[in-house]
């Protein structure tokens, strides 16, 4: 069974930082591409950024130059370093787990973690 489990959420003020974790369980990572969305109060969750199992990464265009996100397959964690943040940032961030290598594997996919939130206000 797979579980993942976000860390790393905060309160943060204007154009600081955050890195948030993802520890996978139930499986390895390594051959699935993994995401990372958010949620915010009213609104749709949507597609932050997303990486292949080879490495490939792909942005919301709104967090394009801030946020990066990375995998350690040895360690069955993916990340997201969030820089620059914004209030327009605040939100129940979620890691989710593709069915398979590529980023159009996360669409069906059902394998969420809890999510954890970022506030990012003054």
């Amino acid at each position: 069974q797979v579980q993942l489990v976000e860390s790393g959420g905060g309160l943060v003020q204007p154009g600081g930082s955050l890195r948030l974790s993802c520890a996978a369980s139930g499986s390895r990572i390594s051959i699935y591409a993994m995401g990372w969305y958010r949620q915010a109060p009213g609104e749709q969750r949507e597609l932050v950024a997303a990486i292949t199992s080879g490495g490939y990464a792909n942005y919301a265009e709104s967090v394009k130059g801030r946020f990066t996100i990375s995998r350690d397959n040895a360690k069955n964690m993916a990340y997201l370093l969030m820089n620059s943040l914004k209030p327009e940032d605040t939100a129940v961030y979620y890691c989710k787990q593709g069915w398979g290598p590529n980023l159009q594997s996360l669409n069906p996919s059902n394998y969420w973690g809890q999510g954890t939130q970022v506030t990012v206000s003054s």
